[in-house]
């Protein structure tokens, strides 16, 4: 049975029944119900909460007052009743008036899926930044819906929904978190510029950049740690990775890159989430190429590269390179394989195939390159010479005359940087 363990004086076991309301608008949007439900169960549990049972209801538009239908809301109470649920979690965005009311209601603890999201953050931030990004994400989501978290907060045993910022703090009033959330701003901003810092002397020394992108849990952390022989934390649950993970990864031929796995995207990813960690995700715009995991086996798979496109788009970052590995091939039936996509720029793969590994090492490689040029360099000019080594890989190399002339296979990014030094230098067909 799943414990979860917050900054209180008890622990507290967290038996949740789920709610899903199915509005005409959500079925506008496209996406499954069910499979959202599904989404919301895995979310759920990874916050160590024992999910007790699910209740579904189809209505026009939400109740103003309860979300959900009055009926409903003396359904969900019988069944917390008779199952011993301390908790309802709803797959929607609760105002702070609907969590009061339902609060009132039910005598429950009330989590919508922001605040359950929000939470497993929480439990996920390690570094200072990421801590700091966290806490502001849940303050900033906290403000408007002080009202409707009274019972929610006082609630002896903590659980989730309490966990980061700490009960002291959330039960403080407005003023005092509007100056927190001031202070975590500026605490913010140093973070920021001590990034763009570190940002900027990758670009000076010229490192190529890929980043891993994909919808949370595809695989990418253990496609840094196949790759790289990266030490990451690895597990089979939603957002095991928080804090981006840099290593560098040997290519073919004696190349080099930095191969950065970021936090993994979900849909209605939370908004302040969004804000608070926009500095974390746009390490994604200083990327040569991109390399979006998908997991095959998904039945929701299209809708997950969707959510990750949007997002991309959201950071400016989608008019990037970009290579879609279809991960978790071994565990696709046939008839799954043969509907993806494929062709330039789509590989199947599976994380645990070396020969898998070696082709993505060789995609990235075709990806980077540049044309394939001769130069004629000077024989006194070894600083060219050089040169030539660091924009691309060199295929042959001859002599003829006091000139050399080498071969080379360029590196799209590299050879921009340096093409005025080197142009003078194309033999000319």
């Amino acid at each position: 049975m799943a414990i979860t363990t917050h900054d209180t004086e008890t622990e507290v076991q967290d038996r949740a029944i789920l709610v899903s309301l199915v509005t005409d608008k959500i079925k506008r949007t496209g996406i499954d119900p069910e499979l959202s439900l599904q989404e919301l169960v895995q979310l759920a549990e990874t916050a160590g909460v024992l999910v007790l049972d699910v209740l579904r209801q189809n209505k026009e538009t939400p109740d103003s007052k309860w979300f959900i239908g009055k009926g409903k809301v003396e359904e969900l109470r019988m069944a917390a009743d008779g199952l011993g649920a301390n908790t309802a979690i709803f797959d929607q965005e609760l105002s702070g008036a609907q969590v009061r009311n339902l609060e009132e209601a039910l005598d429950l603890k009330i989590i919508d899926r922001t605040q359950l999201i929000l939470d497993i953050f929480a439990g996920r931030a390690k570094t200072r930044e990421g801590i700091i990004q966290v806490e502001l994400a849940q303050l900033s989501y906290l403000l408007p819906r002080l009202s409707g978290h009274g019972k929610n907060l006082s609630r002896l045993g903590g659980g989730i929904g309490t966990r980061g910022p700490g009960e002291s703090k959330l039960e403080t009033d407005r003023r005092h978190i509007r100056d927190r959330i001031t202070e975590l701003k500026r605490q913010l901003d140093e973070v920021v510029k001590t990034r763009e810092l570190h940002r900027e002397r990758r670009r000076k020394s010229g490192a190529v950049q890929v980043a891993l992108v994909g919808y949370t849990n595809a695989g990418k952390s253990t496609l840094l740690k196949q790759l790289t022989d990266a030490d990451v934390y690895i597990e089979n649950q939603l957002f095991a990775t928080l804090d981006p993970t840099s290593r560098v990864l040997q290519l073919p031929a004696g190349k080099e890159v930095v191969l950065t796995d970021t936090v993994g995207f979900i849909q209605n990813l939370p908004h302040d989430l969004v804000a608070s960690f926009r500095a974390t995700l746009e390490e994604v715009n200083e990327a040569n190429l991109v390399l979006h995991v998908v997991d095959a086996s998904s039945p929701m798979r299209q809708e997950q590269m969707d959510v990750v496109q949007s997002i991309l788009q959201d950071l400016g970052a989608a008019g990037k390179p970009q290579i879609v590995l279809f991960n978790k091939s071994d565990i696709c039936q046939p008839e799954q394989l043969q509907m993806l996509p494929s062709g330039p720029g789509y590989l199947k793969i599976s994380a645990f195939n070396p020969e898998d590994l070696t082709r993505i090492t060789e995609v990235i490689v075709d990806e980077l390159a540049g044309d394939t040029l001769t130069f004629r360099i000077p024989g006194d000019r070894g600083d060219l010479s050089s040169l030539l080594y660091r924009v691309g890989e060199v295929l042959e190399q001859s002599f003829e005359e006091n000139d050399v002339l080498y071969n080379v296979r360029l590196n799209k990014e590299d050879y921009g940087k340096w093409s005025y030094k080197l142009a003078e230098y194309v033999e000319q067909e």
